[in-house]
């Protein structure tokens, strides 16, 4: 054996040998220790909210009634889940499994269930655990999985029933969450509380944010009463979650006193929602970080980031000569809690890990798969001789890692959050950057939910820079790892591809079904999916900006705005201030379109959008080149501020705007002469042509062959100016006689 074999296997036998259990079981399966590599708590995250981040410690202890020695007469396979061989017990009756074994059995299915719960199938599951439930009374966790399987697949009931009777008949009267407390206190102690957060993140999950918030509620007072620290420290973290995720007016009779002004600093003013969920961030991580609790640690520091991303923030109390006048949303900060998120890591490592209670399975796993990696080496080198990526040979030789998944769930949810926020910022090549490390680094440890965004957000970069070809293949090879029919993000994302296809292609019916399908895909509850709303009713909009039914897009806009405004969501404010802008100017108000454009810009210098704000810019010298040519002067230096950042960082649609408007503002100069510098004028619209081109646009590029054709008027080349008024010619027909509607559907 190798020196670092020889020191694995005498770890091994140092925990066996030191052991505190009575009695020590060793696995009968020879695999057996494989499996053990992913053991994690079988309170494994589930999509209902923010506990899916958090590894508990109460996996690895005995709960009352259940001897940690209990063995079941079950040949249970720990490697393939299948259900008519599971349990089948008459080829040896006398094999049994230990308490261990079926332990690794329930978390292995746990952690399916998180990363893939499309491929376990919900009647064959949960017959499975009943028979399992059966055999193994004690094991009172089959019911956690059997909730979550049922919330995996969005039933209400089966998973409300499954909640009420984990916590109804377990034996885990310490809750979820480890405390040493009295013996007296130990049968109350931390069970109501756990029970009424998972309650409270079933209700978040299934769209039910007033019960979510009442359960919260409850669960404040009960863990406060208790002194259940840690429960409450979740609980606060599990509010915020809800708050941040689901628009809500006002939270009046349900979160009262404990968080309004009045009885911080006595002033009976109540606080809006923001500022409720930023006190309650803070509490939430002041408590993590006494109680130290990494994980719950980094999901305040990643909730931070994305409030001060979002959100400005305002003193409570702001009056007088020294009040702070700074209304802008700090990049900096939200850096560093992004920074400070990925420390769950290094915590970990030095607390967590030290103090982790390892049975050995982890240096036996390394030394399996070191010698698995060496022989598949092997055997590939023997069989092939062709010159090939050692991509594989290098993903082999990697040894397993002691961090559970949900700790690397936590990290790679920084870097998913860190692409959001350069989306926000504008910068295309940080997006790509984040994501693509997310997608190679935390793929292993991610949900399949999580995995498929960092894809959506690759493939949106790919459709704006290199086209909807370019997308589509991608989108193709996603959907065969996340089918559209299972993730949400896969089926939006192919959704959001086709309307802007349908629009810039003309086909006006086909942009209008895809809209109603938006609608469709939303919770009619008020206040849940209030993004997918919002979205929804943008695409709308534009839909009927392109059809040229101006009023009637210029009132759901408005209405979108006092949406955005009730919910305070005011980096999407911005959006629809410019959708307002081009609409007044498309219908020849530019006077009226102007103020919206001015206060698109003013929301985008607050919030730090710097793409949008020179989008904004950009549409501020349309309007201004729509009053008349004796502001062209004003519109082309407006042009200049915004192009360095748009050519930087934007994609083929806006830089081939950029360019088309540069070129308006030449050709719209009196004072400008093509003949004098025609490359001014022809250079940007041969640019904005060939990306145009790309992006089948025919509305923009129609305008762009049109201002060709009029610069080679200037200069007398008649044959070039038949061409480009032909291509123009084409665009329009293209655009005002559509063929083939049904092929934008087809991809």
């Amino acid at each position: 054996m190798t020196f670092e074999g020889v020191c694995h296997l005498l770890a091994d036998l140092v925990m066996y040998c030191n052991s505190t259990y009575a009695s020590y079981d060793l696995a009968e399966d020879e695999d057996f220790d494989t499996e053990m590599n992913n053991l994690m708590d079988a309170d494994i995250g589930s999509q209902a909210g923010i506990f899916e981040k958090y590894p508990q410690s109460y996996a690895s202890e005995s709960h009352m009634g259940e001897s940690s020695s209990a063995r079941t007469c079950a040949p249970m396979s720990l490697h393939d889940f299948d259900e008519t061989n599971t349990f089948k017990v008459d080829d040896n009756p006398t094999c049994l499994r230990s308490r261990w074994q079926l332990e690794a059995y329930l978390n292995q299915q746990a952690d399916i269930l998180e990363k893939d719960p499309s491929s376990v199938p919900l009647n064959s599951f949960n017959a499975t655990m009943t028979r399992l439930q059966t055999l193994a009374p004690e094991l009172h966790r089959v019911q956690f999985l059997q909730y979550l399987n049922a919330l995996c697949h969005d039933d209400y009931v089966a998973s409300l029933d499954n909640l009420h009777r984990y916590f109804d008949y377990s034996a885990g009267m310490q809750g979820l969450f480890g405390r040493s407390m009295s013996p007296m206190q130990d049968i109350v102690v931390g069970k109501y509380e756990s029970a009424l957060l998972c309650l409270g993140n079933l209700h978040c999950y299934f769209g039910h944010p007033k019960k979510a918030l009442e359960a919260f509620a409850e669960a404040v007072r009960v863990s406060q009463m208790n002194n259940d620290d840690s429960c409450l420290a979740y609980v606060l973290g599990a509010i915020s979650n809800l708050l941040s995720k689901i628009g809500m007016s006002n939270t009046v009779g349900i979160i009262s006193s404990p968080y309004s002004l009045g009885t911080n600093i006595g002033l009976g003013t109540p606080l809006s929602i923001q500022q409720q969920l930023l006190v309650l961030l803070k509490r939430s991580l002041k408590r993590a970080d006494i109680l130290k609790l990494p994980s719950l640690l980094s999901f305040d520091h990643l909730s931070l980031a994305k409030f001060d991303l979002k959100h400005v923030q305002r003193p409570l109390v702001s009056f007088g000569p020294n009040a702070s006048t700074k209304l802008r949303t700090c990049p900096a900060d939200v850096c560093k809690n992004l920074r400070l998120s990925t420390r769950v890591l290094t915590d970990f490592g030095t607390d967590a890990l030290s103090t982790s209670n390892d049975n050995g399975s982890f240096s036996t796993s390394w030394l399996r798969n070191l010698s698995a990696a060496s022989n598949s080496w092997r055997s590939s080198s023997m069989k092939s001789t062709k010159l090939h990526n050692d991509f594989d040979n290098f993903h082999y030789l990697a040894q397993p890692s002691p961090v559970p998944a949900p700790v690397l769930q936590l990290a790679g949810s920084g870097y998913l959050l860190r692409a959001t926020a350069w989306e926000h910022y504008g910068s295309a090549p940080m997006v790509r950057m984040n994501a693509l490390v997310y997608a190679t680094c935390f793929a292993d440890a991610a949900s399949s939910s999580e995995l498929s965004l960092a894809y959506v957000k690759l493939i949106q970069q790919l459709a704006v820079f290199k086209g909807y070809s370019a997308a589509f293949c991608a989108l193709k090879l996603a959907e065969k790892k996340f089918p559209s029919s299972t993730s949400l993000h896969i089926q939006l994302l192919r959704m959001q591809i086709l309307h802007e296809r349908a629009l810039h292609r003309g086909h006006l019916k086909v942009a209008q079904q895809i809209c109603d399908e938006f609608g469709v895909l939303s919770s009619s509850v008020s206040g849940v999916d209030i993004e997918l709303k919002i979205e929804a009713s943008v695409r709308r909009a534009r839909t009927l900006l392109a059809a040229k039914q101006y009023s009637q897009a210029a009132a759901v806009a408005n209405s979108l705005f006092s949406t955005c405004y009730k919910y305070n969501m005011q980096v999407e404010n911005a959006s629809v201030l410019l959708l307002l802008a081009e609409i007044h100017r498309k219908s020849d108000n530019a006077v009226l379109g102007l103020p919206y454009a001015l206060a698109s810009q003013s929301f985008c210098k607050s919030f730090n959008l710097d793409l949008l704000e020179a989008s904004a810019t950009l549409t501020l010298a349309e309007l201004w080149l729509a009053l008349g040519s004796s502001h062209a002067k004003r519109a082309l230096s407006l042009v200049h501020q915004s192009l360095l950042m748009i050519l930087g960082h934007g994609g083929l649609e806006l830089c081939a705007r950029a360019h088309i408007v540069l070129a308006k503002c030449h050709l719209s100069d009196p004072k400008f002469s093509v003949a004098e510098n025609p490359e001014a004028v022809l250079d940007p619209l041969n640019q904005a042509t060939q990306d145009l081109q790309v992006l089948e646009y025919h509305e923009m590029a129609a305008e762009a062959y049109y201002l060709k054709a009029m610069a080679y008027n200037h200069l007398g080349k008649l044959d070039e100016r038949e061409e480009a008024a032909a291509c123009f010619k084409e665009h329009i027909t293209g655009l005002e006689n559509p063929h083939n509607e049904e092929d934008s559907l087809a991809y």
